[in-house]
């Protein structure tokens, strides 16, 4: 189904608690569109991948995204950077949402494999890419999943053209340990010295969604002077504000990583260990997911999109952010990243 179907609950979130904190316009800097039919299949080429966001969306085309905009945000204008989905085929995600973007005006990364020749790179930002979306899947088959590092996805030739155009780079950072191991930090702090006209973007405020992925990163990363980091699919108000007080509130971004936003559910963590709640059957057999909970009790459950912003206000309302930090959060911030 295209778009979301609001309840009588979205609508009161939406009007009694984010419509008159949001600004007019937003820029979402994080949302995949693709078309049914063109993800890959196969273990292979699913591994590191949480399997429950394709619970929630088969696919998005430009038409779902930007009615569901309508519908999510009466009277906001909201303007979406798009990208393919990275384990749909490449050749066929890239085109659709280039051809999006071209149809309407919006700006776009390509998604690469590890061994996306640079050559091709140029061509891509010559066709009207700004920049790259890498992604831990598209690494070497033979590295095991949990010791896939940023630059075995991400490799010093594909930071080489990016530097010399000043591109995109969204990071979506791998490992089990998130934004608190070692070696994600030490190469994050690598691209940010070795590669200064790079545009970096730490996708999901590096995936720190319990508070125990948080760890000492953002005593390391708050000497970064460049890298900015979105907080897509992230519901927790304290990593948020653990980015902000090390980097300032003009590097953090809003976005979304729509469609997977459009997911009714709450999220809770145990355990250094983060858990959807769900309503129960909405989304088919959830027994083998590992983030997955269901309840019975869902009158009073929201989208994931209100359950993020809801934490973002959060966050706000605890640092004191001024109308001025806000609007460049959800507008500003990517404006000025994204050369709009």
């Amino acid at each position: 189904m295209e778009g979301i179907t609001r309840t009588a609950y979205d609508r009161q979130v939406y009007e009694q608690e984010l419509a008159d904190f949001l600004p007019d316009r937003l820029i979402d800097a994080h949302t995949h569109v693709w078309e049914e039919g063109t993800l890959r299949s196969g273990e292979e080429e699913n591994r590191a991948c949480v399997r429950w966001p394709l619970m929630v969306a088969s696919s998005c085309t430009i038409r779902d995204l930007l009615l569901s905009y309508e519908q999510m945000f009466p009277g906001k204008a909201v303007r979406p950077l798009l990208m393919g989905y990275p384990t749909a085929i490449l050749d066929k995600t890239n085109a659709y949402a280039l051809d999006c973007a071209r149809r309407c005006s919006l700006p776009v990364l390509y998604c690469t494999r590890y061994d996306t020749p640079p050559e091709t790179l140029r061509q891509a930002l010559a066709q009207g890419y700004c920049g790259i979306k890498p992604y831990q899947n598209n690494s070497p088959s033979y590295i095991p999943e949990r010791e896939i590092r940023i630059s075995d996805f991400l490799p010093r030739e594909h930071l080489e053209v990016m530097e010399e155009c000043g591109g995109v780079v969204m990071l979506h950072i791998s490992r089990p340990a998130r934004l608190r191991d070692p070696l994600n930090l030490a190469q994050l702090m690598e691209i940010e010295e070795r590669y200064p006209h790079i545009r970096l973007i730490v996708a999901h405020i590096g995936r720190a969604y319990a508070p125990e992925d948080l760890g000492d990163a953002f005593e390391i990363l708050g000497r970064s002077k460049n890298m900015v980091f979105d907080f897509s699919a992230n519901t927790l108000d304290e990593a948020m504000a653990a980015c902000i007080r090390a980097v300032g509130p003009e590097r953090l971004l809003f976005g979304s990583d729509m469609p997977i936003t459009k997911m009714r559910m709450y999220r809770v963590t145990e355990n250094g260990v983060y858990y959807n709640v769900v309503p129960r059957g909405l989304y088919g057999d959830v027994s083998e997911d590992p983030h997955m909970r269901e309840t019975e009790d869902a009158d009073r459950m929201t989208l994931f999109m209100y359950e993020e912003l809801r934490a973002f206000k959060r966050c706000a309302q605890r640092l004191g952010l001024s109308r001025e930090n806000i609007r460049d959060i959800f507008y500003g911030n990517a404006a000025r990243v994204l050369g709009i």
